[in-house]
């Protein structure tokens, strides 16, 4: 049986994020809804991404699409406390970047849950149905090889 890897710490990222919870975030139960937490990821990456770059990465002639996501949950977060999002690339492969995202609330330094996040480049002039997968674009490349911290 493969061991499951150790809770996140705040040291294991390296990118930081403040986002404000909503009302509309929490579901029934009173903690935030799973599909919330996939939107963080989502905004935790390519908020980076465009601050970092300063390009529009919608605009590039490859760009990443989400191949693969997944989220590790520890304990519950909601509204109406923010949110701090960590992140982490594990891997930067010819096409494809691998990210870790944390997420923690209040002044814990565990995380509350982690996620992982996997962009496959793709080609940006074809439109849709007819992407092929691209390299990394350099922009993006140079961007994320600095970030690159391996579980």
């Amino acid at each position: 049986m493969q061991e499951r890897p150790p809770r996140p710490v705040r040291a294991d990222y390296l990118v930081w994020r403040q986002v404000t919870t909503r009302w509309a975030d929490d579901d029934v139960y009173g903690h935030m809804n799973n599909a919330t937490y996939y939107e963080l990821f989502d905004t935790a990456v390519n908020a980076h991404l465009y601050e970092a770059t300063g390009l529009d990465i919608r605009s590039l002639r490859a760009v990443g699409v989400v191949a693969e996501t997944s989220c590790r949950y520890f304990r519950e977060i909601g509204f109406p406390a923010p949110v701090d999002t960590g992140l982490v690339v594990e891997r930067v492969g010819t096409s494809s970047v691998v990210y870790r995202i944390g997420l923690f609330q209040g002044e814990s330094d565990e995380a509350a849950a982690e996620g992982r996040f996997v962009h496959v480049y793709v080609d940006n002039t074809s439109g849709p149905g007819g992407r092929e997968v691209r390299p990394v674009p350099e922009e993006i490349r140079s961007v994320v090889t600095s970030l690159t911290r391996p579980r």
